[in-house]
């Protein structure tokens, strides 16, 4: 039987020291910190032939793991690909040499360059202290690739043209926003988007559209949609891995109650042949307005992208 590979969001912490008005944090009823004994049972979990990409993320901010360059070193030492989403708080010189060439790409979100909105989106944070840290990645970053995710609010978007215009004078070459403002069982319409207003604007500023970061290619799309009783592209293209090691059911279950098996016990395959099994669960996917987010058109872009890498490989054979 084909088998197809999957995004891994790998969780170090469910804490976090900041409090995004896009992330309903509180939802977590016991925030904690992954252990060293399974974050190196997930990094024996994650393997080349079931993930093409690990994400280091989850709902808690990364550098505030205490085990932080620890964890780093091992991940630099593991034949996979892993990224970085981070909030660019505590990313100092000393990180930022550290994750050097052992991330491969590092994602830092950041909302605006006007300190009034930043402070009103990333609530805790010191706006001074993440644009010093931006800045520096920018220069000290030669082996890990830097972008910034901006955020896609509509308190954001006035003051875009500014940030990006700051961004691009601190040598960040990948400025990314999502078409969609992950709406987490419901918790976001008061903050939410339409999408074809989204897809403007990254259009219009030349963004990258993080449409597709979590899907490999149309063949993986095709063997998860028919593997998979629930046919659902962002549930099945990503596999979450929490603080605690459990397998969680989609990653937009933010509250983590609805985990189906522990990495102690299942490996990342099994764990995949135990989710084609289940269906929709509807606290979680009935007012999820991720569910229908990829159109004909992004399936056709992953198509060409697929296809042209397959050309690409067979005229340089």
């Amino acid at each position: 039987m084909k088998t197809y590979k999957v995004a891994v969001n790998l969780e170090l912490t469910s804490k976090c020291n900041a409090r995004c008005i896009m992330c309903p944090q509180e939802l977590i009823e016991r925030p904690q910190l992954m252990t060293a004994e399974t974050f190196y049972k997930a990094l024996e979990r994650i393997n080349t032939n079931d993930v093409f990409r690990a994400v280091i993320a989850g709902y808690g901010e990364p550098t505030t793991h205490p085990r932080f360059m620890e964890f780093i070193s091992a991940v630099g030492d593991h034949p996979g690909r892993f990224d970085m989403v981070s909030n660019g708080h505590l990313l100092d010189e000393k990180k930022l040499r550290h994750l050097d060439g052992k991330i491969d790409l590092l994602v830092v979100s950041f909302s605006s360059i006007d300190a009034d909105v930043y402070r009103g989106v990333h609530v805790k944070l010191d706006h001074e202290r993440v644009k010093t840290n931006i800045a520096q990645a920018g220069k000290l970053l030669k082996k890990t690739s830097l972008a910034i995710s901006l955020t896609p609010l509509v308190e954001c978007i006035e003051t875009l043209p500014e940030t990006i215009e700051w961004l691009r004078k601190q040598g960040v070459g990948e400025l990314t926003m999502s078409p969609t403002l992950y709406n987490r069982a419901g918790t976001m319409e008061k903050h939410e988007q339409a999408t074809q207003t989204l897809r403007r604007i990254i259009q219009e500023y030349r963004l990258h559209s993080q449409e597709l970061d979590f899907i490999p290619s149309v063949k993986d799309i095709a063997l998860q949609f028919w593997h998979n009783r629930f046919r659902c592209i962002p549930r099945n293209s990503d596999l979450f891995i929490t603080a605690s090691g459990d397998y969680l059911y989609c990653y937009n279950d933010i509250s983590h109650k609805h985990t189906f098996g522990h990495i102690d016990q299942l490996s990342v395959r099994q764990a995949l042949n135990k989710r084609e099994k289940m269906n929709e669960i509807p606290e979680i996917c009935t007012n999820c307005n991720m569910r229908n987010r990829y159109r004909v058109g992004e399936v056709t872009s992953v198509a060409a992208h697929y296809l042209y890498g397959k050309v690409t490989k067979i005229a340089m054979a």
